[in-house]
């Protein structure tokens, strides 16, 4: 009843993601943006949520804009529509990554924090080591 003709499968947006950025998806998931990108920090958009993508390039986080049901009502206002964000790190750019899980249960029950994400990376000037945090649900790909 309310199924869309036009709407791509997961599979297909997949493919294209690869084919567009010409690099293998090898993890992926769900995450919000905490803090470490210049772009995002002056721009405030911590709290951010969009794709995290480890690629056989580098690391992305690909936010997709969207309105929500305000936006809706004051769209007619606005200059001009949200615009994608993205960051990318290629690979050789990464120092390291850690991925943090809390695994005792008294913890989850206590203090339930999601999982973080922290990757630590050379700057563009590569002078400078700068660490991006996200909380994120990182799945393996198969």
């Amino acid at each position: 009843m309310f199924s869309k003709k036009n709407e791509k499968s997961v599979n297909d947006f997949w493919r294209e993601y690869e084919e567009k950025t010409g690099e293998k998806v090898l993890k992926r998931g769900l995450g919000k943006y905490v803090s470490g990108w210049n772009e995002f920090d002056k721009e405030k958009l911590g709290g951010t949520w969009g794709l995290v993508i480890t690629t056989s390039g580098g690391f992305r986080f690909h936010h997709f804009p969207q309105y929500n049901w305000i936006d809706s009502f004051t769209r007619f206002s606005e200059k001009e529509p949200p615009k994608e964000k993205t960051i990318f790190i290629p690979n050789d750019k990464i120092i390291s990554t850690e991925y943090i899980i809390e695994t005792k249960w008294w913890k989850k029950i206590f203090g339930s924090l999601p999982p973080q994400l922290f990757i630590r990376y050379m700057d563009e000037s590569e002078t400078l080591e700068k660490t991006l945090i996200f909380e994120a649900e990182y799945k393996e790909v198969i």
